[in-house]
């Protein structure tokens, strides 16, 4: 197996996406591309992660591979690279370590051992949608910052065809409003009003790898997961977060 990426930067990004929620996990690399489906260890969230195989400027895989790997520890490593490095990605003959190469001013090479993880094929959750938004990542950031001076949970959802955020507490309280407008929140559609609580926590790590000005879409039915997706550079990546039920 052998995977050369012309830039690391995306990578880079990438990594820091998945790993800010999952530990250790298994990639999936097929003649599809390069995949990756997990949950965080208290299994509320979950990442899935996609990487077309047009992406690669080489992609040379005779099977199917799974690589499993210390998340935080690949993050280490693609921390070292510059975003103009061209990135290699290549089983050694014993297929037990992972060389990665930089190649720019000069070529750097790990190796990084390759971990046994038993992973079931997980799949996404069936959830037909009451809300679907498209809006730039600014809004939610700047939603949940707000939201952290007051509570740990939030509330997120689409009442009378505005986005809002809430969140409550002994502090007090916050209630964010936005309207579609077609700069910011750039569409919105609801079959019916819908809102859920989440940790606000998870949804900050969500959104860490995503500039201000990146189109984010973000889906919900009341008291049932959300989904966030966004693309980093030619990846793709998509959370979800079960919410929490009140009784």
């Amino acid at each position: 197996m052998k995977l050369v990426l012309e830039k690391a930067g995306d990578f880079q990004k990438s990594i820091e996406a998945i790993a800010v929620l999952i530990d250790e996990a298994e990639f999936l690399i097929d003649e599809n591309g390069l995949a990756l489906k997990a949950t965080d260890p208290s299994q509320i969230s979950m990442v899935d992660f996609v990487l077309e195989k047009k992406a690669f400027k080489e992609f040379d895989v005779k099977d199917k591979v799974k690589i499993g790997l210390d998340l935080d520890y690949l993050k280490q490593i693609m921390s070292r690279a510059k975003a103009d490095d061209e990135l290699t990605l290549e089983l050694d003959e014993s297929n037990t370590m992972l060389n990665v190469r930089f190649n720019g001013a000069s070529s750097r090479k790990f190796n990084l051992p390759l971990i046994d993880i038993s992973s079931a094929d997980l799949p996404n959750p069936k959830i037909e949608f009451d809300v679907e938004i498209k809006m730039l990542a600014s809004v939610l950031q700047g939603a949940l910052k707000d939201a952290s001076l007051v509570s740990s949970h939030v509330s997120i959802g689409v009442i009378e065809g505005k986005f809002i955020v809430k969140a409550d507490s002994s502090k007090g309280n916050l209630d964010s409003v936005t309207e579609k407008d077609k700069k910011n929140l750039i569409e919105l559609n609801a079959k019916q009003d819908a809102v859920s609580m989440f940790p606000l926590d998870y949804l900050q790590d969500m959104l860490k790898t995503a500039q201000s000005s990146t189109e984010i879409e973000v889906k919900l039915k009341g008291n049932a997961p959300i989904e966030i997706s966004y693309g980093i550079g030619p990846a793709r990546i998509k959370y979800f977060l079960a919410p929490r039920i009140e009784s």
